[in-house]
């Protein structure tokens, strides 16, 4: 069974028109909702400010920039957008770094043309962001936070910076 992830959510299930609609019938999303709730959830940016997957710091999706590190759903589709024709046009740029070190570039959002005073700046930038002293204490960006520091301790030594 393939797993969500940002081709999309995974398997998914193929039923005809009828089936659609007996599965539908049993399925009420709204069910136990006010009227101002269910108001609330049907505007079109509802569910962008919650905590679920997709929105967690820690959403999985390796390599590309996460929904978390963007206030405007537009602009995170576009950085994602972005990273994966990167990825298929396969510029010079990226060429030489080696699989990890685009995987680690890729996680701290930075792209094919990053020298080493720009790394240091996006590290010092995510560090901040993420750490929980910054977060009053939140933990929730913990593994991220690892990621950022793993990604940077890669890089910093990469032969490409050297």
């Amino acid at each position: 069974m393939r797993p969500s992830g940002f081709d999309g959510p995974g398997e998914y299930r193929w039923f005809c028109l009828d089936h659609v609609r007996e599965f539908n019938a049993g399925y009420d999303w709204f069910e136990g909702m006010s009227a101002d709730e269910i108001l609330h959830a049907q505007s079109p940016v509802a569910g962008w400010a919650t905590e679920s997957r997709t929105f967690r710091a820690d959403a999985g999706v390796d390599g590309m920039p996460r929904w978390a590190d963007f206030a405007d759903p537009l602009d995170a589709i576009g950085a994602r957008a972005a990273g994966v024709k990167r990825r298929a046009a396969g510029n010079s740029e990226w060429a030489r770094f080696t699989p990890q070190e685009r995987e680690a570039l890729n996680a701290m959002g930075l792209g094919g043309d990053t020298d080493r005073h720009t790394l240091r700046r996006r590290y010092s930038e995510l560090v901040r962001k993420y750490h929980p002293d910054r977060n009053g204490g939140d933990r929730s960006y913990e593994s991220r936070l690892q990621r950022v520091v793993e990604a940077y301790q890669l890089l910093r030594k990469a032969r490409v910076f050297a």
